[in-house]
């Protein structure tokens, strides 16, 4: 029972004695590259034969020869040793930042918030390649479409983690230059006699929420142009086409510069989206994610 325990408790440990054995030509070259005796190697030789029922080695006085079952069981040692080596690196990842990291953003708040951070993130993790997504659709990240995912608003009930980067407020835009061809909505409803450009999710009619001291309602707009995202929006309200109402983030730029300007302040409800990142969380997630979802918590909690 013992031999038959010592031959195959360790099979692995046993195909490693067999192939450094064919590789360094005797027992004993074999025996100084493991830390084991010659006998030692000798005896895992002998067991292996005895399970398998076959010669794997001739040995001589000058040297050891393979038969074919040992040339054939070399070639399965030599792969099943490199397939658990591999399956150890990548169980070993897991506990260092190394490796693909999917990521998906939407376009606007990808490329103005998310894109400019990844040079300063690379850089302290070179041994991370990011690999991002920009598009203004959800992904599955159960079905392993991304390994992490910024999105806005609420979210779905999902196993899945959830990590608060920030929020965004929505404001009314429109260029200067707009206002001084068609003049400045003083209150909600003078936006009746503007074009108000919206988004293009939305199959109800649009419509743009205010408050008025304690009182909020809803007031529909029309516009000429709709578009799918903020930035664009915002492009199009600087451009002097109409009003819009987007994230402060996709024109931030622009208020900076004065191209945008805000208006109806005093009547902005002030409903806020959040920014999550989510991701598969739990004791198993890979250090990689791990650390990018620390650097954006941490980065944009600071710029906010």
């Amino acid at each position: 029972m013992n031999a038959k325990m010592d031959g195959s408790g360790d099979r692995a440990r046993s195909m490693e004695v067999f192939a450094a054995t064919v590789a360094e030509g005797s027992f004993s070259a074999a025996g100084r590259c493991l830390g084991l005796t010659p006998s030692a190697v000798s005896r895992t030789i002998d067991r292996i034969e005895a399970r398998l029922g076959v010669r794997l080695l001739l040995r001589s006085t000058r040297a050891l020869a393979l038969t074919a079952e040992g040339e054939a069981y070399l070639r399965a040692a030599r792969r099943i040793l490199a397939d658990l080596g591999d399956a150890e690196q990548a169980i070993a990842d897991q506990g260092a930042p190394r490796g693909r990291l999917r990521v998906s953003a939407a376009q606007a708040h990808g490329r103005l918030t998310i894109v400019p951070l990844l040079g300063d993130f690379v850089r302290l993790h070179p041994h991370i390649l990011v690999d991002i997504s920009l598009a203004d659709r959800l992904v599955d990240i159960s079905a392993g479409q991304a390994d992490v995912a910024i999105r806005f608003g609420p979210l779905a009930d999902s196993p899945l983690t959830a990590r608060k980067l920030g929020e965004s407020r929505r404001i009314i835009i429109a260029s200067p230059a707009y206002l001084a061809a068609h003049g400045t909505p003083r209150v909600p409803e003078d936006l009746h006699g503007h074009n108000c450009l919206n988004f293009n999710f939305r199959r109800a009619e649009p419509t743009w929420p205010f408050r008025d001291g304690d009182r909020e309602f809803t007031l529909s707009v029309q516009g000429n142009i709709e578009a799918n995202n903020g930035e664009t929006l915002g492009q199009l309200a600087a451009a002097g086409v109409g009003i819009a109402r987007v994230g402060a983030f996709s024109i931030a730029d622009q208020i900076a510069s004065g191209a945008l300007v805000p208006i109806l302040e005093d009547y902005n409800p002030g409903d806020i989206e959040a920014i999550h990142a989510v991701f598969a969380g739990g004791a198993n997630t890979p250090a990689r994610v791990r650390v990018f979802v620390d650097f954006l918590a941490e980065r944009l909690g600071r710029a906010g």
